[in-house]
């Protein structure tokens, strides 16, 4: 997959900045650490929200397609003196071979292939401990909202709903639609996105 974000990484300065994104604060708030938990970043980009996570307890495991974004999650995790095990990954290809309590993406699930996205899932939630968590989002697509500036072209469609249906078997904690405002690549313009909060529970049988 060829990667846009490689070029928007190599400045000595983090694209995203070093603030989590809000969505951390579920984690904490349905899963915190109080005892050793596994947490994967799926798609960490330079290390935000993987870095928080360190610091708040989490054994951390991050990767991302960007070799440039794995460089300075390294970077800001050795300044903010945490270990975390990061290594570059295409989402496409990449599967879990073993178990974590925590799974976390933003802003990185839009690149899944159609094709690809019930095996990926279905992998994703059979190595998710019991009484896990994902939390997780994806850009959707709105006819009303132009296409963002960056024009990715590995960037695929998402609807409405797609992604809570990838969690029916599962209880949702939290989901919601949101349009927000958004200055990447210096151009004012909107996205939309699906939020998911989902917890892995038992299956009541008889």
């Amino acid at each position: 997959m060829v990667n846009i974000y490689d070029e928007k990484y190599k400045d000595e300065g983090y694209y995203w900045g070093k603030v989590p994104s809000k969505t951390v604060f579920h984690v904490l708030k349905l899963h915190p650490p109080t005892k050793p938990m596994r947490l994967l970043v799926i798609g960490c980009g330079e290390g935000r929200n993987a870095v928080f996570f360190a610091r708040n307890g989490y054994h951390v495991t991050a990767f991302d397609l960007a070799e440039k974004g794995v460089e300075k999650t390294k970077k800001m995790a050795s300044e903010a003196g945490v270990s975390i095990d990061v290594f570059p990954a295409d989402v496409n290809e990449f599967r879990l071979t073993e178990d974590y309590d925590i799974l976390f993406s933003t802003g990185v699930l839009h690149y899944i292939y159609p094709e690809l996205r019930e095996e990926i899932f279905e992998n994703y939630k059979n190595h998710t401990a019991r009484d896990g968590l994902h939390v997780c989002s994806v850009f959707v697509e709105k006819p009303f909202l132009k296409r963002a500036p960056e024009r990715e072209t590995t960037s695929q469609r998402w609807v409405s709903g797609e992604l809570f249906q990838h969690y029916h078997n599962w209880k949702i904690e939290y989901c919601t639609e949101e349009i927000f405002d958004c200055m990447s690549a210096g151009i004012p313009h909107k996205h939309a996105t699906n939020r998911v909060v989902a917890r892995k529970v038992d299956e009541i049988l008889g």
